[in-house]
C-alpha cells in the first residue's frame, strides 16, 4: 500500500508528540523534524491540517510547541487519516460508467473487503495504542548487546 508523504509524516510526528509530551510538556516542530528527518518547511504544513483537524494544539512562547489535543487513549486512527488525507478510508466507488460483472464483482469481492478491513482496523485503533507498539517495536530492537 502506499500513501502520501504527508500522510507518513503527519504519523510520524504525531506519533513523536504523544511520545515526548507524556509529562505534560510541549514538542517544537524544530525538535520534531529534526528527530524524524522531515522539512520543517513541510512538517510546519502538516502540522496545520492536524491542528485544523483539532488532533493537536499550539502554544507559542518560549516553551511553546505542539501538544495533543485530546488524550491519545481518544484519537482514532481513522481521524488521523482522515486530517491527512480523506481519500484513504474513502468507500472506492466503480470506475466508468459500463461495468462488466466482472468489474462489479472485482471491486466487490476485493477491493471493497480490503477497504472495509483497512477502516475498521482504523476505528479500532487509538493513537495510544498504536503508539505503545511503536514503543514496543523500538525496544525490541534494544535486545541484543555485546560485552
Amino acid at each position: 500500500m502506499r500513501v502520501s508523504t504527508r500522510v507518513e509524516y503527519g504519523i510520524l510526528a504525531l506519533a513523536d508528540i504523544a511520545l515526548h509530551t507524556e509529562g505534560g510538556t510541549s514538542v517544537s516542530a524544530p525538535d520534531i523534524a529534526e528527530r524524524q528527518n522531515i522539512s520543517g518547511k513541510y512538517l510546519e504544513q502538516i502540522l496545520t491540517h492536524l491542528k485544523q483537524a483539532g488532533l493537536i494544539r499550539a502554544q507559542k512562547g518560549m516553551r511553546g510547541g505542539y501538544t495533543l489535543s485530546h488524550p491519545a487513549e481518544k484519537i482514532k486512527l481513522s481521524e488521523v487519516l482522515n486530517a491527512l488525507d480523506t481519500s484513504i478510508l474513502e468507500e472506492m466507488s466503480p470506475a466508468g460508467g459500463n461495468d462488466s460483472s466482472l468489474r462489479v464483482a472485482v471491486n466487490a469481492c476485493l477491493w471493497g473487503k480490503l477497504n472495509r478491513l483497512m477502516t475498521e482496523f482504523a476505528e479500532s485503533k487509538t493513537l495510544a495504542e498504536f503508539v505503545q507498539e511503536c514503543r514496543n517495536q523500538i525496544s525490541d530492537g534494544w535486545d541484543m548487546y555485546s560485552i
